[in-house]
């Protein structure tokens, strides 16, 4: 056996030995399939071609990658995405120009041999003998197929990569019993057009269509003699011969491309000389993709749609074939979004709070009855520079949001559904004092809690003083009064009928069992809370929230999608009787900046404590929103500060979140029916002498739009000052 030369390189008879290996391995096959008419496989002597017998007869091809569309209800596009930029195309759809300078530089014989080119070989070994290296392959274009093919398997698996790249005997044996049968089955043209359109030509772009549009901005059936064969040029070396980054090394690997044209008499000599002397011309696409180029400030709906792929088990059993599936693309995806919602989403939050504000803002709208989300936004743009972000705000910590806010008093209408629900009257009154200790025992769904440090809550006032009936409780958003029915019923009545609101925690955890659960210590989301207050729109029956309404596949036929689960979770009195509840907020309440002007709204604030957040959730018969104010990092208390070039003594959840709410709402609702809520009676109870607060100024926990309040901790303060121990909380309630 020959020596290594010195360096440990191969001497030159061990390089043709190694290029000659095939053969031997494949035997008399390669006779045969070196002739395009010759049969392939009668002429292999015995022995010498059993592994070769032995390997898959038939090439896997996974479907291309490719673009995929996202649309919104009315199939306006919201964003392009991709894993590789690739939009495929029929050969007729592509130059022949650029077909014959793929064949000159590539494989210049490819017509007359077949699955390899035997003389190509001989060329090979021979050159690379002189030379005493591997200065010139010998693979053909349906060999190079065959190997982009096991590459785009690969997808970004470096392990499976390198193995189907690795320069072994074994990998081209394989490479070439794959070759065999697509020669066979594809015949010559349908080989180059899957070549055309697997290979990738550097800047992002797989595919010949994607490289012609990313290099001239032009489809690839307009490509002249010199884009063609600047573009055969890139695919040996797309970062080498990268015009963007190194024109001359690109002209003269141009060139080199035209005059092989000319050599083999794809070109005129003449036609030549001047493709040569042409500038690049290049007019450069820049890749865009993902949901940063999302319009209508829909990036964050379009990484929910996407998040809401990935997770869900229609689109694959496992979250392995979801991502697969993703990366394939070539879907066009409608989803929910409806257009004019989400500008009056976009309109509401530029109006109330700057992108360059100390807190922000988030939106949500969903459809009563149908789950559906037809608007989210929010103040903080999507994206990675200054004041961007890639954390939606408006969902939960599973789907790309934070761990949530406290929702404050929104979620005393939760407690008075379900204590509705349990046959309290709508009357019910309690003494409701400005102050007193939390009640102690309160039964639990495991148990009883039992306020062992004497704490004490407060309403935002000392002018707030019982008895309060729930009408006006729910108007004032009196907080004692719903501690003092959250320990009549119970607290797990209020989380069970939470639950089958869609109503959790932001960050996954279980719900705190103590009484204080009663004023919105639980960190929830915009999105939770719109969905939930779509519950009492429908008169009970709450509807799982939706982005996706259908898609189409690479296919053309259509994918199945995940429904809306629609649940009756409460009876049509309890929920008429909080829609008779909360109108009267927006009416004569805490939120009455927040009202509807010619249709019915119903709506509750929410302040939480020292204001580290605000809301307003609200609905109509027709459409549910929630909107959230306030620091994502919990540190920024809402007092003596500038929101949307306005300055604020206090925050409040009428005040700032309120006309938000209503702007986008009325936005949205535009055109569309008013229907009305069915009311219930409510009588006013006969409390003579009683010493009320003025209710036009009263405020949120009986603190919202109401300036003189003294209290620090704002109007929904659940714990006015006063610390809590942390398993009052249940699961990661810290403050």
């Amino acid at each position: 056996m020959g020596n290594k030369r010195s360096g440990g390189g191969l001497s030159p008879a061990q390089q043709a030995a190694k290029f000659l290996g095939v053969s031997v391995v494949a035997g008399a096959v390669l006779a045969g399939i070196a002739l395009p008419a010759a049969g392939a496989l009668g002429l292999a002597a015995k022995g010498s071609v059993e592994g070769f017998d032995e390997l898959p007869a038939n090439l896997k091809t996974p479907p291309l990658s490719q673009r995929s569309t996202i649309l919104d209800a009315e199939g306006g596009k919201i964003a392009t995405v991709y894993y590789r930029d690739r939009t495929i195309v029929p050969l007729k759809d592509i130059s022949p120009y650029m077909q014959k300078a793929i064949v000159a530089i590539e494989d210049s014989r490819f017509y007359e041999h077949g699955a390899i080119d035997l003389k190509g070989i001989l060329r090979a070994v021979n050159e690379n003998a002189q030379s005493g290296g591997v200065s010139q392959g010998a693979s053909t274009l349906t060999q190079q197929y065959v190997k982009n093919v096991f590459v785009e398997e690969a997808g970004d698996d470096a392990d499976k990569v390198a193995e189907a790249t690795q320069q072994t005997i074994g990998r081209k044996v394989r490479e070439l019993k794959f070759a065999i049968q697509i020669e066979e089955e594809l015949g010559k043209k349908g080989i180059l057009e899957n070549y055309l359109n697997i290979t990738f030509f550097g800047q992002q772009a797989y595919g010949i269509e994607a490289a012609a549009q990313r290099y001239f901005s032009k489809p690839a059936k307009d490509l002249n003699i010199q884009e063609s064969a600047l573009l055969a040029g890139l695919v040996q070396s797309p970062s080498r011969y990268d015009p963007v980054n190194d024109e001359q090394e690109a002209i003269k690997r141009r060139n080199t491309v035209i005059q092989r044209m000319a050599a083999v008499r794809d070109i005129t000599p003449e036609e030549a000389e001047k493709a040569k002397k042409a500038p690049l011309g290049l007019k450069i696409s820049r890749p865009s993709s993902g949901c940063i180029t999302a319009v209508k400030g829909a990036g964050f709906f379009c990484d929910y749609v996407r998040r809401a792929f990935l997770s869900d088990p229609v689109f694959g059993k496992t979250a392995e074939e979801r991502q697969k599936t993703w990366e394939r693309g070539g879907l066009t995806i409608r989803t929910t979004l409806d257009p004019k919602a989400q500008e009056s989403v976009q309109a509401a939050i530029e109006n109330g709070v700057n992108k360059d504000d100390e807190v922000a803002t988030a939106v949500a709208l969903v459809e009563p009855g149908t789950g559906k989300i037809t608007g989210m936004g929010q103040s903080r743009p999507y994206g990675y520079g200054k004041n961007e972000t890639e954390m939606n705000l408006s969902v939960n910590a599973s789907m790309g949001g934070g761990a949530g806010y406290q929702p404050g008093s929104t979620f005393k209408p939760i407690v008075a559904a379900a204590a509705l629900e349990r046959g309290m009257p709508v009357t019910k009154t309690y003494s409701s004092p400005y102050e007193m200790p939390y009640p102690s025992p309160v039964a639990t769904c495991s148990g009883n809690y039992v306020n062992t440090s004497s704490e004490k809550l407060a309403n935002e006032n000392e002018k707030e003083v019982g008895p309060y009936s729930m009408k006006e409780a729910t108007a004032l958003s009196v907080n004692t009064y719903f501690v003092q029915m959250i320990s009549e019923i119970g607290t797990c009545p209020v989380i069970e009928l939470s639950k089958k609101m869609g109503i959790e925690r932001s960050d996954g955890n279980e719900f705190g069992q103590g009484p204080s659960i009663a004023l919105g210590t639980q960190e929830v989301s915009p999105l939770t809370m719109a969905s939930a207050y779509a519950t009492f729109a429908t008169r009970g029956t709450y509807c799982s929230p939706i982005a996706i309404a259908s898609i189409t596949g690479p296919d053309k036929k259509s994918m199945p999608v995940p429904k809306s689960t629609c649940t009756k979770v409460m009876s049509e009195k309890t929920a008429d009787t909080v829609n008779t509840l909360l109108r009267g907020v927006v009416e004569d309440g805490t939120g009455r900046q927040a009202g509807l002007e010619g249709r019915a709204s119903a709506g509750k604030t929410g302040t939480t404590d020292f204001r580290y957040a605000a809301w307003f959730a609200g609905y109509t018969p027709n459409l549910s929103g929630a909107v959230w104010v306030g620091d994502p990092q919990h540190k920024r208390q809402m007092v003596d500060i500038t929101i949307g070039g306005r300055p604020y003594d206090k925050v409040f959840g009428g005040e700032v979140p309120g006309p938000i709410w209503k702007t986008a709402m009325a936005g949205a609702l535009e055109g569309k029916e008013a229907p009305g809520f069915n009311l219930v009676d409510i009588p006013e109870p006969n409390k003579p002498g009683k010493n009320k607060p003025n209710r036009p100024g009263n405020g949120n926990g009986g603190g919202d739009n109401k300036p003189g309040g003294n209290r620090p901790g704002g109007g929904d303060n659940p714990f006015p000052d006063v610390e809590l121990p942390g398993d009052w909380f249940g699961g990661g309630q810290g403050r």
